[in-house]
Order: structure tokens, then sequence, then C-alpha cells
């Protein structure tokens, strides 16, 4: 299928979806809302402006046809109905148990009346942290790996999953640099979704990657993004900002990492720069510890107990907006943090730096990702 191709069905399926979540919300909760019900005619407007601006942002998005501004606002609006969905959905099973249980009819409507109240006032705060914690800046999170065949430890910082786009761009990426540079990294590795925009628009909007500091370098695999955007040529951008792009090859650092990293798995959907992990570990030093990127972590489902110590993955961004990871895993096999896959391979999957469409993210901070690997035993 075609990247534009592909790009229109997921709009067309992400309209219907949302026209449902819309006609949900105020059938199965503002419609009921005791206290709201002079206001019904506001509410049906209130829902159709949300549906409206979700049609829009859906039709324009495979064209790149929104402003920044649109984006920003256009995007919030469908966090919102997401999290509008959400609390619909608590307030209806709630709602539904009141009913289910015998009471006399004032002790039932005083019940009514404080569910109403309880489910407004958890939209406002559910909504209000969401942005909040969308704006903030990256937190650091540090993890320590056991890595067998090692002898000394050794860092990695790694982004992931930064968006740099309509919403955020080069400030936020000099911010991300300046708190990289701080973390003393033997080497800094970004696992996809780098940019929500084509090459030739990018301009010297990523130039501040080019003053990334580590001892051995910084390395970089494509997510299912860049494919969307033009794989290749965003590729060669990146790497003429010094940065060595990884595209089914590995490389030794420091005659002691064999560093691997793969194409994204949505290659084989677009027939084009498909992941090869066979090709991937094949020059790898059987004697050093192996870390591989990929953007994905379902890239495990392609493992045949190749020789892989550790695997660095993002895309998942820790679900962005809880509960969504829990569909997420409907599709990835991990969301946020480090699993152990096998007896051989870990893998850590991060919630990514930046976000992708609404600037909201709910138990899932962003993060950069300082890996401490550490000789095991």
């Amino acid at each position: 299928m075609k990247t534009d191709d592909l790009r229109i069905l997921f709009a067309l399926v992400a309209i219907s979806i949302f026209l449902l979540m819309n006609i949900y919300i105020y059938k199965r909760f503002l419609k009921k809302i005791a206290f709201l019900s002079n206001h019904h005619a506001k509410l049906r407007w209130l829902i159709i402006t949300l549906f409206a601006s979700e049609v829009i942002y859906f039709a324009l998005l495979p064209f790149n046809l929104l402003s920044s501004l649109w984006y920003t606002l256009f995007s919030s609006f469908i966090g919102i109905t997401f999290m509008l969905f959400v609390i619909a959905v608590v307030y209806d099973l709630l709602h539904i148990s009141i009913h289910a249980v015998t009471f006399d009819a004032s002790r039932r409507k005083m019940m009514k009346m404080m569910l109403d109240v309880t489910m407004i006032v958890a939209v406002a705060a559910y909504t209000l942290k969401g942005f909040a914690n969308g704006f903030k800046d990256p937190r650091i999170r540090r993890v320590r790996v056991a890595i067998d065949n090692l002898e000394t430890p050794f860092r990695i910082v790694q982004i992931s999953d930064l968006h740099i786009g309509k919403i955020l761009g080069r400030g936020f990426l000099q911010k991300v640099v300046d708190m990289v540079n701080a973390l003393d990294a033997d080497i800094v590795v970004i696992t996809g979704d780098l940019v929500d925009l084509k090459a030739e628009e990018l301009g010297n909007v990523l130039s501040p990657l080019g003053s990334v500091k580590s001892r051995h370098g910084t390395f970089f695999v494509p997510g299912n993004h860049e494919y969307f955007h033009g794989a290749e040529a965003i590729m060669a951008h990146v790497q003429n900002l010094g940065i060595r792009v990884l595209q089914n090859e590995s490389v030794l650092v420091d005659h002691r990492i064999n560093l691997a990293g793969t194409l994204d798995m949505i290659g084989e959907r677009f027939g084009f720069l498909k992941p090869d992990i066979q090709k991937t570990l094949e020059h790898c030093d059987p004697a050093s510890p192996t870390v591989m990127l990929s953007h994905q972590p379902k890239i495990v489902k392609r493992l045949k107990n190749e020789p892989i110590d550790l695997i660095l993955s993002g895309h998942t961004h820790g679900g962005q907006i809880f509960p969504f990871g829990l569909l997420v895993m409907l599709d990835q096999p991990y969301l946020s943090g480090l699993y152990r896959h096998s007896e051989k391979t870990q893998v850590f999957v991060t919630n990514g730096t930046g976000y992708w469409g609404p600037p909201i993210r709910v138990m899932a901070p962003s993060e950069i990702a300082v890996i401490t690997l550490e000789p095991n035993g």
C-alpha cells in the first residue's frame, strides 16, 4: 500500500471512530447530567464543534495543510474527546450500578447528583492535568541493565518519538539536546519518529542535533512516521548532521559494544526499506554484547534466538493518555520500561521524548532515558 493511500485510510477510519465516540459522549454522559438538563442544545453544539474540528484535522492531515496554530487546536480537541469518552464509559458503568441496587427514590437521586458532580470534576482534573503534563520538560529516566560479556559500565542516552513538526520545533529540540549533553553519554541513540515533516520542510529545525555530545557518537534508526514523510530523504538529512544512520547494519562501538539498528517494521507494509534482523546482525562481533535499536518493540516477534542482549525501542509513547496504553498493548507486546523477553534478550521501551497529536500526557510522562549497561555478576 502506498504511503498516501495508507494515510487517507487512517483518516477515514479515525473519523468514523470519533463520530461514534462523540455520539456516545453526548447520549450516555452529557445528556444524563442532571444539572445540565437545561443546556442540551449547547451540549449538542459542543459535540458538533468537537467532531467538525476532528473531521477537518483528519481530512487535512494527510496533505499537511494545517498551520501550526490550527494543528495544535484541532489535535487538542482530539485529546479532549478521548478523555471525555473515557469518563463517559466510567460514568455509564457507575450509573448502571446505581440503578442495579435497590434504593428509595430520594437516596437514588442524591447518589445520582453526587455521581454527576464527581464526573464533571473528574473531566476537568483529567483534562487540565493532561495538558499540564504535556507541556512539561521531559524527565530523566535512569535504568540499569546487567549485560553478559561486558567488562566495564557503558552509558547510553536514548531519545525517541520527538515528533518535531507542527507543534514541537527547534526550540524544544535545543532544550532536549542541552539536557542530553549534561548526561555524560558514551553514545546517544534516537529510536525513530524524530520528525513529522518532509525533508524539504525541515530547513535548520534539526540543526541542534549537530551539537549532541557523547564519547562515541550519535546513532539513529527510522520510525514509522519517517516513512510517512519520506524515509530516505529524512535519513539523508539526519546523516548530514553527523549522525550515523543504521539501516539493517551494525557498528562496533569502542571495541566493546555491538550497536545494531533495524529499519522499521512498517516497511513490510509499504514494500520498501524493510527490517532484516539477520542482515542487521551479520557483522556483529560474537565476543561482544549486542544492543539493537528498533523503533517498534514488536520486532521481538521476528526473533529466532538471535544473540541480542538488549533491544531499545520507542513507538508506544507509554500509551501517552491513560488508559490508551491498553489499546497499544493489543498491537505491541511491551508498553514502557524494562522487560525480560528471553533468557538472553531484554527489551527497554521508552515513553518517548515528545508527543504525537494532542499536547497531552497522562500517567506516561515524556522522558530522556539513561540506560547504564553494567557487567552481569
